[in-house]
């Protein structure tokens, strides 16, 4: 019986895998024997996040420390992972932030901090990998974590800067998929919709929220803990040969509406 979603002995860098979506769509690779890199710049988290991976699914991980603002390192860490893992087959770019104001309130340097990390940052890091590892073996998989704020606005907090990035990742993903397509490298995006981390956990249970997601999302909840795991996999796996571009909401249906 074929396993369309194996993934041993290939190698993954998450980036933003010190909390979160990230720690999570890492551990859903590693399940499927993924090695893992962890990046973010927290690097005692990244490190425990690692052996947590390396225990838990029997897989190689490491935690690498990375400002993926910071070209210099970003080139560096590729090179650091392609010297202690021989290669980079998987990217999923995850890394990123967010500035809730009115936009007319928004500061020139919120805007540029929200484009800096989500959406330069970003490209940062599919620039380096691909030069450095995905091109010479004609063969990847990249992987931009938009959002739905990247494909529709919103009512229920005013976010310019993030919604401005996260469009940007969106058409970003669709450019990198006609350039690098040729190469052997796939390169697509996930649209999450609302999920729960520690950071948005408290909101989500709100009284004003629960009521907020019974009008506007179709499924009337926000996303539940490894609900995002099928897509990163899906969008990782080899078998996914042709499947190139393609922007894929996990929302619940929220952009359907």
């Amino acid at each position: 019986m074929k396993n369309y979603f194996d993934l041993t002995g290939q190698v993954a860098i998450v980036t933003g895998a010190s909390t979160g979506l990230g720690v999570q769509m890492a551990e859903a690779l590693a399940s499927q024997g993924c090695n893992i890199v962890c990046l973010a710049r927290r690097k005692e988290l990244v490190d425990a996040n690692a052996a947590m991976i390396a225990e838990k699914y029997g897989v190689k991980a490491i935690g690498v420390a990375c400002d993926v603002t910071d070209t210099a390192r970003v080139d560096a860490a590729v090179a650091e992972v392609m010297e202690k893992m021989g290669r980079i087959d998987i990217l999923i770019n995850n890394a990123g932030t967010g500035a809730v104001a009115p936009a007319e309130d928004i500061t020139d340097e919120q805007f540029a901090n929200e484009m800096n990390i989500d959406l330069f940052g970003s490209f940062k890091m599919a620039r380096a990998v691909a030069k450095q590892a995905m091109i010479p073996a004609k063969y990847g998989r990249i992987i931009n974590i938009a959002s739905m704020y990247g494909l529709v606005g919103n009512k229920i907090a005013p976010a310019s800067p993030y919604h401005a990035a996260k469009g940007g990742v969106v058409n970003m993903t669709r450019a990198l998929a006609a350039e690098w397509g040729e190469k052997g490298i796939t390169v697509n995006a996930i649209c999450p919709g609302y999920f729960e981390t520690p950071l948005t956990k408290e909101t989500l249970e709100s009284e004003f929220f629960q009521n907020y997601a019974r009008t506007m999302i179709p499924m009337a909840r926000y996303g539940k803990e490894g609900e995002l795991d099928s897509a990163a996999i899906f969008l990782s796996a080899p078998a996914s040969t042709y499947v190139n571009g393609v922007i894929l909401p996990v929302d619940g249906g929220y952009t359907a509406m």
